[in-house]
């Protein structure tokens, strides 16, 4: 494997970094408390990857299995733990523990734990899941049509 193509063609480098200081607020709070923090967005990045920390309280929340044909998705867990299925099995991941789903890989998180919960998913490439997170706010009050559309729009196909 070597080295893709050059992304910068410059001869003397820029100052382009972006610095995010713990506490920013989060870009989406949900109704249940759940906090989106928007590290890095694929337009942010250049269609690269998408970098968001998750953020959830006590109760019971996440996606049951789907899987995503133009995505990867990762998730590092920062503390608590959350249950993540890995299409074989759901595993308790703790605090250090990383799980990579390549495109296609089935996959669904919950945090049945009880407790607080925070995470990083990491999304390659870059695709626009900021209208994903903020579009289920009202999915619920969508048609079954729109629902499907919706859900197909954003790459989430889940078993049936």
């Amino acid at each position: 494997m070597t080295y893709p193509p050059p992304l910068y063609h410059g001869k003397e480098g820029e100052i382009s970094a972006t610095y995010r200081p713990d506490g920013t607020a989060p870009e989406l709070v949900y109704p249940n408390g759940t906090r989106v923090h928007y590290l890095s967005t694929g337009t942010s990045t250049g269609g690269l990857f998408g970098l968001y920390r998750w953020e959830c309280g006590p109760d019971v929340t996440g996606p049951d299995p789907h899987f995503h044909r133009s995505i990867t998705e990762s998730f590092y867990i920062l503390s608590g733990t959350m249950r993540i299925y890995d299409g074989r099995r759901w595993i308790d991941a703790e605090p250090g523990d990383y799980v990579h789903v390549p495109a296609g890989g089935i996959h669904g998180f919950k945090n049945e734990s009880g407790a607080p919960v925070s995470m990083l998913l990491h999304f390659s490439p870059g695709a626009p899941r900021e209208g994903y997170f903020e579009g289920l706010v009202r999915v619920a009050q969508l048609s079954e049509e729109e629902r499907t559309a919706f859900y197909l729009e954003h790459d989430n196909l889940w078993l049936t």
